[in-house]
């Protein structure tokens, strides 16, 4: 007789092909809706599935995972980051936690750059203007920004998606400049053309665009914090396509509002979508709605990935993508 099929929750809507497939594999409970589910959703999912696909809107802390049945052997994460999940509680009940690593690199590296250039050249502010029939004819000192070319740029993490931006604001003529935790090769560095910091508050204070390209973890947590943004110059810019934990948003709102810092792209936000109220009425800030990776390909390809770790698992073998604490 055949076995049984593993038995797979997924916690939000995936692209339609993405679950096709998986229906096809295994015997999956699919979202009927798109709204995120509750804490007693979680736990009744992880009391009677064997795989659970959750994504960054889903919290698995200790307290779920001590609720998690015996059946419970795979959290199959869809995305990248696994900072909203407690992988350490998951490995000590022998529960393998798998993600999906290199899928968004361009597309995220392709909105840091969409977001300098938003800032720098106030296009936003151009876009409101036209849309509310203000614009009444080109005059010379209108809509002034600043040129891209020739600016230094300080990247904050180094990994796939720094380098790749690296790559992108290369072409647009910027100086590359990075910190991060471990020192990339010379013959990367000789391909980047990227000076290396090994202190960030040299770095911070000698840019005029930071971008925050590091994941959130402990250490990472606030790192531009109060008194880091304020060793910003006071023409600086940063953009954040990264964490919104990353970056101590109060202190940067007061910063913005006072002037000491130029502007800001923000594709992601430290209490998630409650946006502090005050940010979104400056003008010199650029919010977007956590939409860095949203692409067809790169959904898509998260959800191959995904496929790919349940059935490697299901298959008797190790996820190709399986994360272990080591790793964060």
């Amino acid at each position: 007789m055949p076995s049984a099929r593993l038995s797979v929750v997924v916690t939000r809507r995936l692209p339609e092909a993405v679950e096709r497939r998986m229906a096809e594999l295994f015997d999956t409970r699919l979202r009927e809706d798109d709204k995120p589910m509750t804490r007693d959703e979680l736990a009744e999912a992880m009391k009677t599935a064997d795989v659970l696909v959750p994504t960054i809107t889903d919290r698995i802390d200790a307290g779920l995972i001590a609720q998690a049945g015996e059946r419970l052997k795979l959290i199959a994460n869809y995305g990248s980051g696994v900072d909203h999940i407690d992988v350490h509680t998951a490995r000590q009940r022998g529960i393998l936690v798998s993600n999906t690593p290199g899928v968004l690199t361009d597309d995220t590296a392709d909105m840091t750059m969409a977001l300098i250039l938003a800032v720098l050249r106030r296009i936003p502010e151009g876009l409101a203007a036209m849309q509310a029939d203000e614009w009444h004819g080109w005059a010379p000192t209108a809509f002034l920004g600043g040129r891209v070319a020739g600016r230094r740029l300080g990247i904050l993490g180094m990994g796939r998606i720094g380098q790749a931006v690296a790559r992108r604001a290369t072409a647009f003529g910027m100086q590359i400049h990075y910190h991060n935790r471990h020192r990339l090769r010379p013959e990367i560095e000789d391909e980047l053309g990227a000076r290396y910091w090994e202190s960030l508050d040299q770095m911070v204070a000698r840019m005029d665009v930071i971008s925050i390209n590091c994941p959130h973890t402990p250490s990472t947590f606030h790192l531009m914090n109060a008194r880091r943004l304020k060793l910003m110059k006071p023409d600086a810019v940063i953009v954040n396509t990264s964490r919104g934990e990353v970056v101590d948003e109060n202190a940067l709102t007061r910063m913005l509002r006072a002037g000491e810092i130029a502007g800001a792209g923000l594709d992601v936000f430290e209490r998630g979508a409650e946006i502090n109220p005050r940010l979104r009425a400056l003008k010199n800030v650029v919010l977007l709605p956590h939409m860095g990776s949203a692409t067809h390909e790169g959904r898509i390809e998260m959800g191959e990935k995904v496929l790919l770790n349940i059935k490697t698992f299901d298959d008797g073998h190790r996820p190709p993508d399986q994360v272990v604490p080591s790793m964060l």
